[in-house]
């Protein structure tokens, strides 16, 4: 029998899974980072999302999100700011079901519409994204080195 996926909030003792799925991803160690998003994520608020997916009775993968409101005049919606499922289950659909479970979540939050960013490079994030339906939206980001 296979054995289920599941999708439940993250907790403190997700910290060292989810920093090594986010390295298998990135060159760039960030406990600082992570540190600050486990602090702010894993309360429990309304508006706030750190979910994780768990196989085999290992974190697999996580995303996160939140419900963000009134950025340059966009009304309240819901942004997903990092995603990561483990190389090695990729195949068994554990991202789709962490969008699925975030967006449903967002939406009781009363959001009605979730964006997100990627790197344009980033074509495995932006393919995932597309295949949950996201599409280019309104607002286009601007930005400038400051040397």
């Amino acid at each position: 029998m296979k054995e289920p996926i599941f999708i439940r909030n993250a907790v403190a003792s997700d910290f060292d899974a989810v920093v090594s799925l986010d390295l298998q991803g990135s060159d760039e160690e960030k406990p600082a980072y992570w540190s600050s998003v486990f602090e702010h994520y894993i309360n429990g608020h309304n508006d706030r999302c750190f979910l994780v997916a768990e196989f085999n009775k290992a974190v697999v993968g996580f995303i996160i999100g939140e419900v963000r409101a009134w950025e340059f005049g966009s009304p309240p919606c819901g942004w997903v700011f990092a995603a990561a499922v483990s190389p090695h289950v990729r195949q068994m659909r554990i991202g789709q079901q962490l969008f699925e479970e975030i967006s449903k979540r967002l939406k009781l939050a009363g959001v009605t519409t979730v964006r997100t960013m990627a790197d344009r490079d980033n074509n495995l994030l932006l393919s995932f994204f597309r295949s949950m339906g996201l599409r280019t939206g309104r607002y286009i980001e601007l930005e400038k080195a400051l040397d």
